[in-house]
């Protein structure tokens, strides 16, 4: 008996094995006429320059009013100074984020006049001609690498001069009532 049950076993695990190496599903062809490689650049274009508009709308709360978001970073820097705080490397890395932002302003500037002439787009962001497009996105794309270049650093310093600020003067954590 205890030898019919693993004969049993090894037949249905022999089995198992056997049907696991064919596939379940059948293989679907693909449409008979594939897109035009015209139609898929010109959507792809189309992503890429929604992206694009997107990321300089990201970068406009930087550079449209600059004074107002720096002054709020200098108000907290002050107040933490009066309150007895080491500040030093928060306001040098701020004073380098606002030289940045300064000298980076002609090239967020330059990326606008692209945004406003939008050749080879319609109002839509839908391609008109996609040679001018392409030269559009690629002019957006070396300006947003230059902005980057100009600003990404002192930002990331900036932010770990933040997050460094805050690790250093946490509030004590409240002692719990039955401490």
């Amino acid at each position: 008996m205890k030898n019919m049950i693993k004969k049993i076993i090894l037949a249905v695990s022999a089995a198992a094995l056997v049907f696991a190496a064919f596939p379940s599903t059948s293989v679907l062809a693909a449409d008979e006429t594939p897109p035009a490689s015209n139609e898929e650049s010109n959507e792809r274009l189309e992503k890429i320059w929604s992206r694009q508009l997107r990321a300089y709308e990201r970068l406009g709360r930087a550079f449209e009013n600059p004074e107002s978001h720096l002054a709020k970073l200098q108000a907290r820097i002050d107040k933490a100074a009066e309150n007895g705080k080491d500040v030093t490397t928060l306001q040098a890395a701020l004073d380098d984020y606002a030289a940045a932002l300064t000298a980076a302003k002609p090239a967020y500037d330059s990326i606008g006049g692209i945004v406003g002439s939008h050749a080879g787009f319609d109002s839509d962001g839908k391609v008109t001609d996609a040679d001018q497009a392409r030269s559009t996105v690629e002019q957006m794309r070396e300006k947003m690498m230059e902005v980057r270049s100009a600003v990404g650093d002192s930002f990331k310093a900036l932010h770990e001069a933040l997050k460094a600020f805050r690790d250093a003067n946490k509030l004590a954590e409240p002692k719990d009532e039955r401490d």
